[in-house]
């Protein structure tokens, strides 16, 4: 993963009047935090941030008044309803530190004729180069049939990286579709009875 260089200003004002105040002026309030260090309020240039942040642990390279800061994305907080980007919390890291990581597993590739997938576990707790973070963890289940399971341990894992979530975790789960159609249809069943006493009962009332 490359880094993503920003410009960024110290800030001293905080409280929702100066962030709603920031957000006109296209500038995202964020802080930075780690290695026993007092935290560094900033704000960071709206566009170019919510491009960087898109992919899951984005490293920022900061322009703090002229002075270099390396940081990882931690935490990214959102309006719940116009999904704009309103706070950002950001941990400094150095080169070649290690850091705890969570990330995201793809699936690749289509399972036997007549099975289907279901992923069990969407991200992947891992231990990393700060400057050298997986995007994601991709697992093929090319040619997969029914029955068969992929657990933590069976990921291909980037280079460097090191797996803390539970090895025996199960990741896809391989089965028969024709056991997925039977199960809707016996939920649609029993929803349709549990239905039918209801509407006698309403027909019987009126």
């Amino acid at each position: 993963m490359s880094e993503q260089k920003l410009a960024a200003e110290v800030r001293t004002e905080f409280g929702k009047g100066y962030a709603r105040r920031a957000r006109m002026a296209n500038l995202i309030p964020a802080v930075i935090y780690g290695h026993g260090a007092e935290p560094i309020h900033i704000t960071l240039p709206a566009k170019a941030t919510t491009l960087a942040v898109r992919t899951a642990n984005a490293l920022l390279s900061l322009d703090i008044n002229g002075e270099g800061h390396l940081a990882l994305v931690k935490d990214v907080q959102r309006d719940p309803i116009k999904q704009i980007i309103e706070h950002i919390d950001l941990l400094t890291v150095r080169q070649g530190e290690k850091v705890t990581v969570d990330v995201p597993v793809h699936v690749s590739g289509e399972t036997a004729p007549g099975t289907v997938h279901n992923l069990e576990l969407t991200v992947v707790s891992l231990e990393a180069e700060a400057t050298h973070l997986p995007e994601a963890v991709e697992v093929s289940i090319e040619g997969r049939a029914a029955g068969e399971h992929i657990h933590a341990s069976d990921l291909v894992l980037p280079k460097g990286s090191v797996l803390l979530t539970d090895a025996e975790a199960l990741v896809v789960n391989i089965s028969e579709a024709v056991e997925i159609a039977e199960e809707e249809a016996r939920e649609g069943t029993e929803a349709a009875s549990e239905e039918a006493p209801a509407a006698s009962e309403e027909a019987a009332a009126e």
